[in-house]
């Protein structure tokens, strides 16, 4: 009578056990980012490289179920942090990611991490978040928002360019950005210009630039608005008389098919190219290319990466985010294949990578980049010594 008394109690807690964990259900995971405006394809491209780490797993990331919640933020910071607000105290969302834009991360990350939420950012990387705001439940998958342009300025030094005209968005990333590249350029500033984010007509700027006679232009101008400017700038007939340089973010592969020549043997600072020569790099731009029908951007391989990161975190933990330490400690690891090859993450839970320098090309099939060198090894950000962690 004991014997099969125990043998009951067993198989209840047995179902109890099963109960809980269908009860439970998939780990929720929330992707503010920007689906409207002219930028909307960079939310796009993230969600999508996101999307493809879960149906190449069949719904699950490291073997547990994952639900995928995306939302539109607008690129607006008081719409992100509504949305932010609503996955939190409705959804019970305890992983975010996806937001595009550095004002809408400053108006949401820094109130979320405060939570016990871990953020995994898929691009916005602004420099405050790096240095002094860090926090253990904030990790960069893409880079710190200067990186990508430190690599150029190192190169245009390099290329003799005695001076350079600066043109970026008037928000965290655009001065961000534009730090970046002065820290590494060596030569004179004869300009710089912040524009108005989402701006369309850039005639006075370039009309400014032309009169500063500069031996170089460099901007940052990310989705709508780089098309706008390297149109713009084509059309007043400067490309042929002062080159151009940028980061990535203005000269994906959609944004040169609305380009076109105009940004033909444009250089342009990376740390993602469609043909860097690793096998998890290769079979990524195949599947991207079999699912969507085109070739994946910069956006498209940070959010594949980003939820690779979070699938080896979650095997570690066997779905379980109940003990938010042991998961933060598997992120941390990076125990997983990046596309971009090497990665790791420094003190500050930023990248420690690789960067490069891409040119634009022509193909049969179009226009798009190749890797012309590597810059830099293992970099480390700059604000990296001032995280108290």
């Amino acid at each position: 009578m004991a014997k099969r008394m125990k043998m009951m109690i067993l198989i209840l807690v047995s179902l109890f056990t099963a109960g809980q964990l269908w009860a439970a259900g998939p780990v929720k995971i929330g992707m503010i980012t920007t689906l409207s405006t002219k930028a909307g394809y960079l939310g796009e491209d993230i969600r999508d490289g996101f999307k493809l780490a879960i149906a190449q797993e069949n719904g699950t990331l490291g073997g547990i179920p994952v639900d995928l919640m995306v939302e539109d933020d607008g690129r607006k910071p008081e719409k992100g942090k509504q949305i932010a607000e609503r996955y939190l105290k409705k959804e019970k969302i305890k992983i975010l990611t996806g937001i595009v834009f550095s004002n809408v991360a400053m108006a949401v990350v820094p109130k979320v991490v405060r939570q016990d939420i871990v953020y995994l950012s898929a691009n916005a990387a602004p420099s405050k978040l790096a240095g002094k705001g860090c926090s253990k439940n904030y990790f960069s998958v893409s880079y710190q928002n200067d990186n990508i342009d430190e690599v150029v300025g190192r190169y245009v030094t390099e290329s003799g360019h005695k001076s350079v005209y600066l043109l970026a968005p008037n928000y965290p990333a655009g001065k961000d950005h534009l730090a970046g590249f002065k820290r590494y350029y060596k030569g004179e500033i004869a300009g710089e210009v912040y524009t108005k984010l989402g701006q369309a007509d850039y005639a006075a700027e370039i009309a400014a630039l032309r009169a500063a006679k500069p031996s170089a232009v460099f901007f940052f101008l990310p989705g709508g608005m780089g098309i706008n400017f390297l149109k713009q700038y084509a059309q007043a007939g400067l490309s042929q008389q002062i080159p151009v340089y940028g980061p990535a973010f203005s000269f994906d592969e959609r944004i040169l098919k609305a380009v076109g020549s105009a940004a033909l043997g444009v250089k342009n600072g990376s740390q993602w190219t469609h043909d860097l020569d690793n096998p998890a790099n290769a079979q990524f731009v195949a599947a991207y290319q079999k699912a969507y029908n085109r070739m994946p951007t910069l956006y498209a391989s940070q959010g594949y990466d980003t939820a690779r990161l979070i699938g080896s975190a979650l095997k570690a933990v066997k779905g379980d985010l109940s003990d938010m330490d042991a998961f933060r400690a598997a992120v941390k690891k990076a125990d997983f294949d990046s596309v971009r090859g090497n990665f790791s993450f420094g003190v500050n839970q930023h990248p420690i990578q690789d960067l490069y320098i891409r040119e634009v090309i022509q193909t049969d099939t179009g226009f798009t980049n190749k890797t012309v060198k590597k810059v830099f090894s293992n970099h480390i950000d700059a604000y990296a010594c001032d995280c108290k962690m």
